[in-house]
């Protein structure tokens, strides 16, 4: 009746029709509206989503139990404190298993890995997005979303290919146009994207479209961008894969250990399960398990080695002379230590005093990322991105330090331990023209002899 009084279709109070708006005539048809009245009412409507409240937000309802009926069953005597300790105890000892069963099956199926946990990550939280927005019906939403991941995958990893297998494409005359014209493609392909998402605009969900766009490309940046980074430390050596992302899952363990056991002092709001007890436990167990693992797997090539593909062979080999980074060397203690350990010298593998490093920002700076995730979750009233791993949610709820780890990595290797790739460089002098290749071949012939290295050729 309210809305019907104010658009001048019922009496007023007295029992009179209230005076015509401005612009209409005074025995006009009131149930008769302007356009611009109506884009104001879709406006009313539609338009206050930037004033809603997290109270406001729908509830996504909880996801079923996949715990297996077995576990169930093994375990129904037990309180739900201790029976969701044993079923994250048992999950994690199998996918840590399996990491190691992948790990033994080499770099390429570690590849895939990274792969198959971007696409899950990203679908979680899409996932959430939709369910969010679901009454809205938004038109080609998860179909363009999808349709990003694939442009942007199609990006990085042609990035990838023409980087590290410059020699494969050679040979290829149909990977030779895509990869010369690769960043064109890509471009186009996200155009073509753009353009339906515009097309797709509707007007009465504009804002919110908008609000899913920036959602998706945000997504992108955190999962896509971050596991493009993961493949490019791994192609540094395995090691450089290895101790990062076990660092973060000792971190994990250690500090969920620690907190169950001993916790009693709240950490921060956002996950109030989280103690001070498990964040400093946890922050000494990874740098002594960082130290440790260094040192084991300093030792073998098939670690250390930087990941190249050899097309001759057609496959990934693990081959090299390690640099000095896996050596070991003998460093002075300084005199505290000294005296504690009644040694002058320690011998010790450089990469484990960068090790210090990774497993520091592993256990301090880690965490925040599952902060971030916690406060995400918080926002949108779910407890877990997915129920994909019984006791541990999604994917997403595993991996949500790992992609902060994988950045710091990336940077660390980039400022502090890369230099130039010989092997790198000698992939891009192959695809040259022979011309070009002969003027690098005297211009470096020139330079050697400047250097004293060779012999002037003698004219006879």
């Amino acid at each position: 009746m309210l809305e019907l009084r104010r658009r001048g279709g019922c009496p007023g109070p007295g029992g009179a029709a209230p005076p015509p708006r401005e612009g209409e005539a005074a025995g006009g048809d009131h149930e008769t509206e302007s356009t611009s009245d109506k884009e104001t009412d879709i406006d009313d409507r539609y338009g206050d989503l930037d004033s809603r409240t997290d109270s406001d937000i729908p509830e996504i309802l909880p996801s079923s139990d996949r715990t297996p009926e077995i576990l169930k069953n093994a375990l129904s005597g037990l309180s739900s404190r201790w029976k969701n300790w044993w079923i994250r105890g048992i999950l994690t000892l199998t996918m840590i298993s399996m990491f190691f069963l992948i790990i033994y099956m080499g770099s390429f199926m570690l590849m895939l890995l990274v792969l198959g946990i971007q696409v899950k990550c990203f679908h979680e939280i899409i996932t959430i997005g939709y369910r969010v927005y679901h009454s809205y019906d938004l038109p080609w939403f998860r179909t363009l979303s999808w349709y990003f991941l694939l442009c942007v995958n199609y990006f990085f990893y042609g990035e990838t290919v023409a980087d590290y297998f410059a020699t494969f494409v050679q040979r290829e005359e149909q990977l030779q146009f895509l990869i010369r014209y690769h960043r064109f493609i890509s471009f186009a392909l996200y155009l073509a994207g753009f353009c339906m998402f515009v097309l797709s605009l509707v007007k009465k969900h504009y804002r919110l479209q908008f609000y899913m766009f920036a959602w998706t490309h945000v997504t992108l940046l955190i999962t896509v961008t971050q596991s493009h980074l993961v493949i490019q430390n791994l192609f540094e050596g395995m090691i450089w894969f290895l101790v990062p992302i076990s660092s973060v899952i000792c971190n994990d363990i250690t500090a969920y250990l620690f907190g169950f056991f001993f916790g009693r002092t709240p950490l921060i709001k956002l996950s109030p399960k989280k103690t001070w007890e498990g964040f400093i436990g946890g922050f000494f167990s990874t740098v002594v398990f960082g130290f440790i693992a260094a040192y084991l797997l300093s030792k073998s090539q098939y670690f250390v080695c930087p990941v190249e593909y050899r097309s001759d062979i057609n496959s990934f080999v693990t081959e090299c002379e390690p640099s000095e980074l896996f050596q070991l060397q003998s460093y002075s203690l300084p005199p505290f230590l000294k005296a504690l350990l009644r040694r002058e010298t320690v011998t010790l593998y450089p990469f484990q005093i960068h090790s210090i490093a990774l497993s520091t920002f592993a256990s301090l700076i880690g965490p925040f990322g599952g902060f971030f995730a916690s406060g995400f979750k918080r926002a949108f009233k779910i407890k877990d991105f997915a129920n994909t791993i019984p006791g541990h949610g999604g994917i997403m709820d595993r991996f949500d330090c790992q992609y902060l780890m994988a950045t710091f990595v990336h940077v660390y290797i980039t400022s502090f331990i890369r230099g130039p790739n010989p092997s790198k460089v000698l992939q891009q002098l192959l695809v040259l023209q022979p011309e070009q290749q002969l003027n690098i071949y005297k211009t470096l012939k020139i330079h050697l002899i400047e250097k004293g290295i060779l012999q002037p050729t003698l004219k006879v």
